[in-house]
């Protein structure tokens, strides 16, 4: 019996992720527990996106230091990234069509992905160095720190210049809406523009975030997620018309990448969805955002608990 001694271990450091609110509300029971862990959960986004705007504030107050350095950079990131889209110019200057898809509609299909990935890799791209962090033991000290470990990933050295790529997506995704020609726009259709780009956003989120959680076994498996990301978001420039039918399952039915903007988009410019699906998936992209939002915070909690440190 004592109230302590010399040498007596202290208490666990900070594991990373607050654990959930346990409480019941008056009343108690099963009910009231279900209801405590929703609680837990909703504090824990929160305390997350707060933790998350904080951090990615001070960077960017950071960047701004250097104001004229920061637009070059700006300019020359949005710059490298439109060559990505010159090279379609080059390929409708000697094609009329590309899979059967004019060039207005290639070009709303590059600038609908380009912007949700651009919108992705800013808000969540720095996830791609857990990897090495793992390696050399610095991810250690996000652990003992009071906040969201996935927060303070996602916005340590919060890039702004990133910008560039949304800004360049936007871009096209506005030019290919004015040149676009016999689409029928109603409503739902205007609408399905902004939603498309704000869950695919979500999607390659969801799969940075799966790429982040693999690399606590992998540790340097970030080329295979950027596979994924990078490459899908390379993918979905061009028609599925144009690649093999086992590809084009594989982006619908295994990773849903074709949720980004072809199941959409497809819908938008009248034509028939990829890979036999049935026209109301083009509506199932919010649905879709969501398991993999769900499914990637999933990963990532089983990833940072298997975490065992460096030792060093």
């Amino acid at each position: 019996m004592g109230s302590g001694r010399a040498g007596a271990p202290g208490p666990e450091p900070y594991a990373g992720e607050p654990e959930p609110y346990a409480g019941e509300p008056a009343g108690g029971g099963w009910a009231g527990g279900v209801l405590g862990r929703r609680r837990g959960r909703v504090a824990l986004a929160a305390e997350g996106l707060r933790a998350y705007g904080l951090i990615a504030v001070m960077w960017i107050r950071s960047t701004m230091t250097y104001r004229f350095s920061f637009a070059m950079t700006l300019l020359s990131n949005l710059t490298v990234n439109f060559f990505d889209f010159v090279v379609i110019m080059i390929m409708f200057g000697h094609v009329r069509g590309l899979g059967g898809f004019a060039f207005g509609e290639v070009a709303f299909l590059y600038g609908t992905t380009s912007t949700a990935f651009g919108l992705a890799d800013l808000a969540m791209g720095q996830t791609a160095r857990v990897g090495r962090r793992v390696r050399d033991g610095t991810l250690d000290t996000f652990l003992v720190r009071p906040a969201p470990v996935l927060a303070q990933v996602a916005a340590d050295r919060f890039a702004l210049r990133r910008l560039g790529r949304v800004a360049q997506g936007l871009l096209v995704l506005v030019w290919s809406l004015v040149v676009l020609e016999g689409v029928d726009w109603t409503p739902v259709k205007v609408l399905l523009v902004p939603l498309m780009v704000v869950t695919g956003a979500l999607i390659f989120g969801s799969l940075m975030t799966f790429g982040a959680a693999f690399q606590f076994w992998a540790q340097d498996g970030a080329e295979v997620a950027n596979s994924f990301t990078y490459g899908g978001n390379t993918l979905l420039q061009y028609p599925p018309s144009v690649f093999g039918a086992e590809l084009v399952r594989g982006v619908v039915y295994v990773v849903p990448l074709a949720f980004v903007n072809w199941v959409p988009a497809l819908y938008v410019l009248g034509r028939e969805a990829p890979a036999g699906l049935p026209p109301w998936a083009a509506f199932a992209s919010p649905l879709v955002a969501a398991v993999c939002v769900a499914l990637a915070g999933l990963a990532w909690r089983v990833g940072i608990r298997s975490y065992r440190s460096t030792g060093s």
